[in-house]
């Protein structure tokens, strides 16, 4: 009898040291683990400075790895190794959210924090240039549709912008681009190349036919040097354009905006990106930002729902707040409502 209890009692010791893992390892970390994409990492730095300096907090600490990278962190697992918030230039997928949960990530926040344009850049040294989201397509697809006009696809021929289209220059065709972990790189094969893809008709009608091949079509991007991936650092992509002002450069809005005696954006279907244009809708690549926070990390990092409470505030993310001075398009006043009372709240994604 005494010999079982005193087993009993061991096990309830074990249990109870379990059930005090995180709690008990939580003192080796102090700070708020951050990753994720490059686009949101400048909005989020400003958050996290202006943060450390008016709380008693620590100043969290941020990575730059890419929407898709931050996401695969994030959802690794519950404790300090892993990261309390993932930013993120594209929603999570569902993909990632079985990922999380079959991780025991379940109760995961969403906070949409504003719009931000994908500007297709060069350098100022360079002329301005218009084209249009079909050009873009057409110059930077692995497979084109046949130039002679059979509905079929051939490896893509074209060399210059103006073997694409006469009215554009006489320049190789060089983009310096994110890599597939990159939320940017999502948005810009839907929004651009798949946008220009389906302008032609017979591409278009395969997505219910053939999603596979419609996807093999509209989504690679070639490989021969006329898109060039330039890893997930864009000020790097901003220096590279300066010193070729013959190739184009594929980034955030805000970049462009920081950037402005370095690099113009061009014209996309005849709309410049703008703040104004991406605020409208007018501009036709643009797309949401956003952040995802671990819930059963709250109460147990220190700080983190001061730091959702600093993002969240108008004084930050508001029309007139500071990240607006940063290139955010900031969101209408209802849809920061509602995103400020999920921050609260704690509400989990559905």
């Amino acid at each position: 009898m005494f010999l079982l209890k005193k087993l009993s009692l061991r096990l309830a010791g074990v249990a109870a040291v379990a059930a005090l893992g995180f709690a008990g390892s939580a003192s080796a970390r102090d700070y708020i683990s951050i990753v994720g994409s490059s686009t949101v990492y400048p909005f989020a730095t400003v958050v996290a400075e202006n943060f450390g300096k008016t709380t008693n907090f620590k100043t969290p600490k941020i990575e730059s790895t890419g929407s898709g990278g931050g996401l695969k962190l994030f959802c690794s697992g519950v404790g300090v190794k892993h990261p309390d918030i993932t930013n993120a230039s594209r929603p999570i997928k569902s993909s990632e959210i079985k990922t999380c949960k079959s991780n025991g990530v379940t109760d995961i926040v969403e906070i949409k924090i504003g719009y931000d344009g994908i500007a297709i850049a060069n350098s100022t040294k360079a002329k301005p240039l218009t084209i249009s989201i079909k050009d873009l397509y057409l110059g930077l697809a692995k497979d084109v549709p046949d130039p002679k006009g059979a509905k079929r696809t051939v490896p893509n021929p074209y060399k210059t912008w103006r073997d694409v289209n006469s009215s554009l220059p006489n320049t190789r065709i060089e983009v310096l681009g994110p890599p597939p972990t990159s939320g940017t790189r999502d948005a810009f094969t839907e929004l651009v190349m798949e946008g220009g893809c389906k302008q032609f008709d017979w591409i278009k009608a395969m997505e219910k036919t053939d999603k596979n091949k419609f996807k093999a079509i509209c989504h690679t991007v070639r490989e021969d040097g006329g898109y060039v991936e330039a890893g997930e650092n864009d000020n790097l992509i901003v220096q590279k354009l300066v010193g070729n002002p013959d190739a184009l450069g594929v980034f955030g809005f805000s970049f462009l905006d920081q950037n402005s005696d370095k690099v113009q954006g061009s014209a996309i279907d005849g709309v410049k990106p703008t703040f104004e244009t991406i605020a409208d809708g007018s501009y036709p690549v643009s797309r949401s930002l956003f952040f995802y926070v671990k819930a059963a990390h709250v109460g147990t990092i220190p700080g983190i729902k001061e730091y959702l409470a600093e993002f969240t505030s108008e004084k930050a993310w508001g029309e007139y707040g500071y990240l607006s001075e940063r290139g955010l398009i900031p969101m209408p006043a209802a849809e920061r409502k509602k995103f400020a009372a999920a921050a609260k709240n704690l509400t989990p994604l559905k």
